[in-house]
């Protein structure tokens, strides 16, 4: 992986997220999700939507050269100052296993919304959970269980 760079999402790449997010979806979460979960996410997950969510979270993307090849976001959990989520964390599947989720996970922890809050939650789905459990974080109140979102509520603290 040569000249990896990580910045702040534009809303020029909206598209390219949005893409990035329904490739993976439809590569790597499909041993864990019917088609229909995919479906639906991915039909939330549009370009606009991206561009509205990123006015509220900071969100970044990871480019090789020009090229999008991961995602994630970082926001104010309900609102609180204390406590944050992180969101939409995505990697295209051939580059998964290669560092790029660390990479994406370790700037949302430098991040500001991080760094003031005690807590962290991540609603990780089912086929990164052990992912995010490697990178220190624990089933929310120590229970894994899969939420009516088809989440697994993770949470670290600080």
């Amino acid at each position: 992986m040569q000249n990896i760079t990580i910045r702040k999402f534009e809303i020029e790449d909206a598209e390219a997220v949005s893409a990035l997010i329904a490739n993976t979806m439809r590569t790597t979460n499909v041993k864990d999700y019917t088609a229909e979960v995919i479906e639906n996410t991915i039909g939330r997950l549009t370009p606009e939507n991206i561009i509205q969510r990123a006015g509220w979270m900071h969100f970044y993307v990871v480019c090789e050269g020009d090229t999008i090849i991961g995602c994630g976001a970082i926001g104010s959990y309900w609102g609180k100052l204390d406590e944050s989520s992180l969101f939409n964390i995505f990697v295209l599947p051939e580059y998964q296993g290669k560092g790029v989720g660390r990479k994406i996970v370790e700037t949302l922890e430098q991040d500001e919304f991080f760094l003031r809050a005690k807590r962290i939650e991540i609603p990780s789905s089912i086929t990164a959970s052990e992912f995010y459990r490697k990178l220190g974080y624990n089933y929310k109140n120590g229970i894994k269980i899969i939420d009516e979102e088809y989440h697994i509520p993770m949470e670290k603290f600080r």
